[in-house]
């Protein structure tokens, strides 16, 4: 990365770099960014492709003073990941919204997000120390993670129910309701699930006339991809061609990965609320 240019030109030549690729019928382009996404959720879709372009092995990152608060440090020599970070003023305002120029009036502050500037991180990988605590995962069995979706789910007042007339499709959803054919490995019936409800989430509304059947599709599947790998699953990447995402402009293709980035990143946030309530 040019660390020379601004922040709309870096996040404008990476979504350009993974359109490239994708263009040129590299899909594990695409793939290696959804993994990187399932490991940052809390970072905006441009930052996930900016780490992926740089850094895609990164499986934990912070600034450079967070690393020195978990007990370790940086390895001299190292170059940051460039990520784009919100620059936030704060002032007061009327309560008709119009800025002020004191403190004076009933007038309240505010934050408002101005620009983005360029900070840097770095991956786990360059750093040295005491070791992480460590995340539970699962490997190939969702566990306890099925039944907070499925109880996830059906708080939103969508009906869940099984059975083999929807055959050879494994899962389907129509109205408010899913529906899953009955008898999958628990694996294979956690990844349906997040893809039904991927599609409840994005393609209920009127953006539903907005995209193909094939966009729908693969958003779907990149959502229950990325929560998948968040949670220690091991993901097929024949699970879906992720190249027809990209349908021949990056304002699309980056549509698409902000939708699938909050999906997944809600889907992710409401399980571990739940599972952390149970506990």
């Amino acid at each position: 990365m040019n660390t020379e240019t601004t922040p709309s030109e870096l996040a404008s030549q990476a979504l350009a770099q993974l359109a490239e690729a994708l263009q040129a019928g590299k899909s594990e382009a695409l793939t290696t960014y959804l993994k990187v996404m399932s490991r940052f959720t809390k970072y905006s879709w441009g930052n996930c492709l900016l780490i992926s372009m740089q850094r895609p092995d990164a499986s934990h990152v912070a600034g450079f003073h967070s690393w020195l608060g978990l007990g370790r440090h940086v390895r001299k020599g190292e170059k940051g990941i460039v990520i784009l970070a919100p620059v936030v003023s704060k002032g007061k305002y009327s309560k008709d919204k119009q800025a002020t120029q004191d403190d004076a009036g009933d007038g309240k502050s505010e934050r408002r997000l101005v620009a983005f500037r360029k900070a840097y991180v770095f991956a786990l990988e360059q750093t040295d120390g005491d070791d992480l605590p460590q995340f539970a995962t699962v490997q190939g069995d969702p566990q306890h993670h099925l039944d907070s979706l499925k109880a996830l789910i059906t708080s939103q007042d969508i009906n869940l129910e099984y059975t083999a007339d929807i055959a050879p499709a494994r899962g389907m959803s129509q109205g408010n309701t899913i529906t899953l054919i009955p008898g999958m490995p628990t694996g294979e019936q956690f990844s349906t699930l997040v893809h039904e409800y991927a599609h409840q989430r994005l393609h209920k509304s009127e953006r539903r006339a907005q995209t193909t059947k094939t966009i729908r599709e693969t958003e779907a599947e990149a959502v229950a991809f990325v929560v998948c790998h968040a949670i220690g699953l091991d993901v097929n990447s024949a699970s879906a061609d992720y190249i027809s995402l990209y349908s021949g402009d990056t304002a699309t293709l980056s549509a698409s990965l902000h939708f699938i980035q909050s999906t997944a990143a809600d889907i992710l946030a409401a399980l571990q609320s739940s599972e952390a309530a149970a506990r």
